[in-house]
């Protein structure tokens, strides 16, 4: 996921962004609101989240209500932390500055210190598991790449959309189609040839399981700092980090409500499916969007599923932490017809192949293995491959950031 590097000072937390390597396509902040607007301005916010708890609640139920605060919660953290999965690694990749996924480590790790347990002790909650397939293997290189040239995956799109940010816009109807085509398109893929799913804690045992997560995770951000060639990071501040502890309360209390870990590919392609329905095309047909369970989903309110609510209350977050700051609408560097096409193009195949990979970085990475599932660190090592590309694409293509 691509961080927009919004200008955090005075925001929800510590400013994480204000350094001499701010990309071309992070929002210049407007100017502080004094301190009674800002005082007004967070009050609307506030009651802005409150009203949409009560109309989902009202409509949908207590439950879906608190995914769309939790929801609010995710984006609020992610734009004022300017918290990036895609940037994280491009920004390893290119700098050798380890912060991002520093971050990224200590959100995954204290959430799987929670989840692991209680997945492993309640039956009632599911964990984030897939198969060991081809699809998986091939969708999360394929991702990796193509988040690269669309600057970010699906909670990156999501929250910089919710910011306005130009480049965003325009892949995230591009990432609605690909998760549309590339659902129904994965009973396909998966025919070339899987592996069951492989549950660490039912192998090893949840303590086991936790344990060895949190000693691979330190070993790997070990070695990341050990190759470090920058003391001047992007994300300035310990504000990375206090985004990553609170994205991971987060995630536990998505965990609790919905049953099931934070996800936001399935509920992208549920809307596609559902512009596509509402358009007159019969999908009673398709091997995935005719199941009875999607087309029951399809044919009810988009409140009703989990991962929809809680991808709406992101929106609102993200979009309400801008118009709280008085941030710009972020910048991008001017850009080519082609290079527009690329990034659409890009935007198109990160959600196909996101559900070929059973997820993006939210779903498949950060969920499944802080689920226990060996599944999360397969697409890991796949998706960081496809990120070496991409960031030599991007490169190619003449991208900025």
């Amino acid at each position: 996921m691509g961080a927009a590097s919004l200008d955090a000072s005075g925001g929800v937390l510590p400013d994480t962004t204000r350094d001499a390597q701010r990309p071309p396509s992070g929002p210049p902040a407007g100017p502080a609101p004094a301190g009674g607007a800002q005082v007004v301005r967070s009050l609307v916010s506030l009651v802005a989240i409150a009203a949409g708890w009560l109309a989902v609640t009202w409509v949908a139920g207590l439950r879906q209500g608190l995914l769309f605060v939790i929801g609010a919660g995710f984006g609020a953290v992610l734009a004022g932390a300017a918290f990036g999965f895609t940037t994280g690694w491009r920004v390893w990749l290119t700098q050798r500055d380890p912060t991002g996924f520093l971050a990224q480590f200590l959100a995954i790790g204290l959430t799987s210190i929670v989840s692991i347990p209680l997945l492993a002790s309640h039956t009632e909650l599911s964990g984030a598991a897939a198969p060991l397939s081809v699809s998986l293997v091939l969708g999360a290189f394929v991702f990796g790449a193509a988040m690269q040239l669309a600057d970010g995956c699906g909670s990156g799109t999501l929250y910089k959309a919710g910011l306005g940010h130009p480049v965003s816009l325009a892949v995230f109807p591009a990432f609605v189609a690909g998760s549309f085509l590339g659902a129904a398109h994965q009973d396909a893929w998966l025919s070339l040839g899987a592996l069951p799913a492989v549950s660490l804690t039912d192998v090893l045992g949840a303590h086991a399981t936790v344990l060895l997560q949190l000693a691979v995770l330190a070993a790997i951000a070990t070695l990341l700092w050990s190759k470090r060639r920058t003391t001047t990071s992007r994300w300035q501040g310990r504000g990375v980090y206090v985004g990553a502890v609170l994205l991971a309360v987060f995630a536990i209390a998505n965990l609790i409500v919905a049953g099931q870990p934070w996800g936001i590919v399935y509920g992208l392609g549920l809307w596609g499916a559902k512009l596509v329905s509402w358009a007159g095309v019969d999908l009673t047909a398709n091997a995935f969007w005719g199941r009875e369970a999607q087309q029951a989903q399809i044919a009810g309110s988009l409140l009703d599923d989990v991962t929809s609510v809680t991808n709406l209350g992101l929106l609102l977050g993200s979009f309400l932490f801008a118009w709280r700051r008085r941030a710009a609408c972020p910048s991008v560097a001017p850009m080519a017809p082609a290079q527009w096409m690329w990034v659409i193009g890009a935007g198109l195949v990160l959600g196909y192949s996101a559900r070929l990979a059973f997820g993006c970085n939210v779903g498949a990475y950060f969920s499944g293995i802080a689920s226990g599932s060996l599944h999360g660190w397969v697409w890991f090592a796949c998706a960081f491959a496809g990120s070496m590309l991409g960031v030599r694409l991007r490169a190619r293509v003449g991208l900025k950031g």
